[in-house]
């Protein structure tokens, strides 16, 4: 009976090892959380402080070339908080990956940045086209689009539930994509509230 337990326990360790080789997991809840507040609060300020009304941006109303200065504020407001969530990400992620003792940067990490980064550069590229021929109401759907493929194909190197949050992600974005005067609603929720949702969710369930 002792020899059983003995090579059940082998075994998990054996499946744990493996796991930490062939998945990125030192990516931390609380990146997750800080990342939806970001978001929450750079949609505040893009409707509250830019006066950016989507509504006044709907597919044809803008001629290309021509974008207003309130368009370009809120692009470089949304640059910003990207910077910052990945400064936050991986000052995070560093943090975690040395309390177990682990490399931040390594195969698997490599692997997730590309699989992650392909579809985000993709869709930077065509956000930038409809910038240019002024479909500036898209740019929320495309994102939330995008950023879910890049998730879902990134999640085979990390946490299951990335691929999930993915999936949730391209819903919503189909569904803004519909509703386009309302997409800074659907970037709220999607970058913002679903973030905040999956980090506690991480944080409570793999660091605790």
């Amino acid at each position: 009976m002792k020899e059983e337990k003995d090579y059940i326990q082998d075994i998990s360790e054996i499946r744990t090892m493996m796991e930490r080789s062939s998945k990125f997991l030192s990516l931390a809840g609380w990146a997750g959380i800080m990342a939806g507040l970001y978001a929450l609060a750079g949609a505040w300020i893009a409707y509250d402080i830019f006066y950016f009304n989507p509504d006044e941006i709907i597919y044809g109303n803008l001629s290309a070339g021509t974008i207003s200065a309130g368009v370009w504020q809120v692009i470089i407001l949304a640059l910003s908080i990207l910077v910052l969530t990945l400064v936050t990400a991986i000052i995070l992620s560093r943090n975690k990956a040395t309390k177990k003792s682990e490399r931040l940067w390594n195969a698997t990490s490599r692997r997730l940045l590309i699989n992650l980064g392909v579809p985000l550069v993709a869709g930077g590229v065509l956000i930038l086209i409809l910038i240019s021929k002024g479909f500036i109401g898209f740019i929320a759907p495309f994102t939330l689009i995008f950023y879910g493929l890049a998730l879902y194909n990134a999640g085979r190197f990390t946490y299951s539930e990335i691929q999930t949050l993915g999936l949730i992600e391209i819903v919503l974005g189909l569904i803004s994509s519909y509703f386009v005067g309302y997409g800074l609603l659907f970037w709220a929720l999607g970058f913002g509230v679903l973030h905040i949702i999956y980090g506690i969710y991480i944080h409570y369930k793999y660091e605790r």
